[in-house]
This record gives C-alpha cells, structure tokens and sequence, in this order.
C-alpha cells in the first residue's frame, strides 16, 4: 500500500470502461474511483493502484462498466398488469381493459407495489434511473425513495376523473404540492406529465405550459403514437397535434415526446428547431401495432432520442438492454441502412441521450469525474457471449439484462453479483401475488 495514496471510498477495476463521453470510447483495464458518491477518476488500474487507497476494492476481470441506464419513459406501477391483455390494439387496450382496471383497482397501495416490483426489476437490469408517468406519484416517490433509485415523478394531468383526482385542476394541485413537498429529496425530480393530446383540453394544456416556464419543469407527453391520434386531432381541433401544441407554447427544450412515431418532415423539423426531445420506446411501439419512429431522420435533424421502456402492461418488460438492441434493429430495417444507429451510439441513447432529456446530464449518463457514480456492471465472461472482439457491440447485440451483475448508485451498492441489496424480493413478489389474485379476470 502506497503511504502517499489519496483515501477514497470505492475504487472499481474492469476489463472495459465504457464510458459513452469521448464517444465510441473504450477503456480497457482502467478503474473508477468514487468517493462521497461522485466519481473522482478514470483511469488504468495500475494508476489507481499506487495512487488511491479505498476503502472497497471491487476487480471484474470479466466485465464492461457502462452508465448507469435511464429509463425515459415507464409506468412503474403497470407491472401489476403485465400479461394482463396483450394482443390489442392500443385504443382497444386502453378503453376496454386498462382503464378499466384501472378505474377499480389504482390506489396508493397499488402504485407502491407495483412501483417496487418495477424498481426490483429495473435494478437488476441495469436501470439507475426512470422518469415515470402514473396516478398517486407520491407513492412510486416512496418506492424509489426506499429502493435508493434515482426517479423523476411525472405530475400526471388527464381530464377524467380517477381514485387519485376528480378533475385536470385536482391532478395540477396535487402534483404541484407534491413537487413542493418532496423537492428536497436529492434523488428525485419532477416533469408535468399530460397524458395525450387526446385526453387533456386547451385549457389544462395552456396552465402546464405556463406552469412549466415558471418553475423550469420538463414536460413528458405521450404524443403522435398512433394515426388514429392524428386523424382525432384533425377533427377536433383542425390540426395536428404536434401543431396544436406548438400553438399553446409547448414547444421548447423542456418538452419530452413519448413514442413520436408519426411524424412528417415538418414536424421532425420543428422538434429539431424547438430543441425537444423524444422518448422511443421500440418494443411497446411494435406490440401495440403503433408503428416504428423514424429514428433515423430524427438524429439526422439533431433531435435528441432517449430509450424508453413503457410499462410492463404493453411491453411486458423493463429491460433497456432489449430496448436498445431494438432500436438499433429497427432503425436499419426502417432505413435500409446497415450504418443506422450504430451500437455506440444506441448505448448513448439510453444514457447520455436520456439524462439530456430529462436535464441531468450534469451529473448522470457518463462515466466522468465530477458526476454521480451511476454504474452498471455487465459480465461478458458467458459461453453465449464469446468471443468478445468487442465490447460495446457485445452490450448492445448479444448481452441481455441476465448479465448484468452489478450496479451502483451514488456509489452506493444496489445489485451486488446480481442480489439485490435494498429491496426484499420475497415481500415484492408476495405483494405481485396478491395483487394477482385480486385484479385476474373472472
């Protein structure tokens, strides 16, 4: 032990270090150090060897250390309904067995538990992160507040009444004074989250929009996810939706598209000149028959592109390893291009890309000294992953959430060779069962 060696708390040795900034970048036998939860250098393992002494000196011989991923858009909570009516379209879905349901069964207890199901299987994934959108958000606040994720609470609106709200300006009140109440909590964040064009009015929209100049929050909208969406909006308001919410100031660097599958070239355009942002969630988009976004001519207009999930309800999964290899999938077949979204720049999109999105790319998305030390670890020793010429094709083409052995959050250990260490996955899954015996149809 070097004498002169700086005290720390974790120095982490891998294989690789990937991490996303400079892009394409991969580093081989190198270390991160971390001490009071931040990330103090990248660099060779024998430099961190004479140089630091910690505390906790963790060597993965067989490993790629990424950012921690970031789940863009989900609804924890839904994992209560996984399986429960697949095969639908997405309107069909909605108004005939989710709402439903929904309308029967949603209260603070159920969002809890659904949300710490959700936490458990998003942890042991590689998910550091989620930006959520559901009824009783202080109760999915809880759940991740008791997992140590890192989460940030959409303040759902919807014009129709709910166990949680009776009308638009219930929802605005109460996600607001949850805002006010929890806004301390260094691990949360907060965004408005109008659920669709189709289901929120002018009005709701004009107090968000103001709302959300005033206090600098996010707002995450599902938006141009079906045709059907699209012909309603003509109908009911003469354009399209994109339009309509240009018209009513919703347009900015704070707003979030969430699937944004049916876009023209104008509107690709006026995302890209407006600075926003748009969620892809691949595998909910292919279930629900919605279609494929056109990833490609958004990254080519600069629009900045997070990975999303969706919930469990039309996914059926939380798994943003899938994601992404999907999404680079389905941006070649969509653009007949083999080059399209490359398998660096699909890591990108669920790290950087995402933490952009919801503004925390200060300090989350990149292994880089200075920000918080959000890691995953993802083991590539498997006989299913050999030979490894490299890494980062390894993440996103062949590796699975099954590989994921470790994971750390403000250098705290979450998943430690693949135990989950804040979360009791018997009670969880006690929870899940009778839920089951209490939601499964008749």
């Amino acid at each position: 032990m070097n004498p002169n060696a700086q005290a720390v708390d974790s120095v982490i040795e891998a294989r690789w270090v990937v991490p996303v900034e400079p892009r394409r970048s991969v580093l081989a036998d190198h270390a991160v150090v971390i001490t009071n939860g931040r990330i103090v250098a990248v660099l060779p393992k024998a430099d961190a060897r004479v140089q630091y002494n910690p505390r906790h000196h963790v060597t993965l011989a067989d490993h790629a250390l990424i950012p921690g991923l970031i789940n863009l858009h989900t609804h924890a909570a839904m994992t209560l309904m996984r399986g429960l009516a697949d095969d639908l379209a997405l309107m069909d879905w909605l108004n005939h067995h989710i709402w439903p349901i929904e309308m029967r069964q949603v209260s603070e207890d159920f969002v809890y538990d659904g949300s710490r199901l959700a936490c458990a299987e998003m942890l042991r994934g590689g998910v550091t992160c989620f930006s959520d959108m559901y009824f009783f958000p202080r109760a999915t606040a809880r759940a991740a507040l008791e997992a140590r994720m890192r989460a940030v609470l959409g303040l759902i609106v919807i014009e129709f009444p709910s166990a949680y709200a009776s009308d638009a300006q219930d929802y605005l009140n109460k996600g607001l004074a949850l805002r006010d109440e929890l806004r301390s909590e260094p691990s949360l964040g907060f965004c408005f989250a109008p659920h669709a064009p189709y289901t929120v009015s002018d009005k709701s929209l004009g107090q968000i929009a103001t709302y959300a100049a005033e206090l600098e929050l996010p707002v995450h909208m599902h938006i141009h996810e079906t045709r059907d969406e699209i012909e309603q909006s003509l109908t009911s308001h003469g354009v399209r939706p994109l339009q309509r919410l240009n018209r009513l100031g919703l347009l900015g660097p704070g707003l979030i598209a969430v699937h944004a599958i049916h876009l023209d070239s104008s509107e690709i355009d006026l995302l890209a000149r407006h600075g926003c942002h748009v969620a892809h969630c691949p595998s909910s988009n292919l279930k629900l028959a919605s279609g494929i976004a056109p990833v490609s001519e958004l990254l080519a207009a600069k629009v900045n592109i997070g990975v999303g999930t969706d919930g469990a309800a039309s996914n059926n999964r939380l798994d943003l390893l899938a994601e992404i290899r999907l999404a680079a999938l389905l941006a070649k077949g969509a653009s007949g291009d083999a080059t399209a979204l490359p398998a660096w720049q699909a890591l990108e999109l669920a790290t950087l890309g995402s933490a952009r999105a919801l503004g925390l790319d200060d300090i989350i998305g990149t292994i880089t000294a200075g920000k918080c030390a959000d890691i995953t670890a993802v083991n590539l020793s498997a006989i299913e992953l050999a030979p490894c010429y490299d890494p980062l094709s390894h993440l996103v083409y062949a590796a699975g959430r099954e590989h994921v052995s470790h994971v750390w959050i403000n250098g705290e250990l979450m998943l430690d060779n693949g135990t989950l260490t804040t979360i009791d996955m018997r009670e969880v899954q006690a929870r899940a069962a009778l839920w089951h015996d209490r939601i499964k149809p008749s």
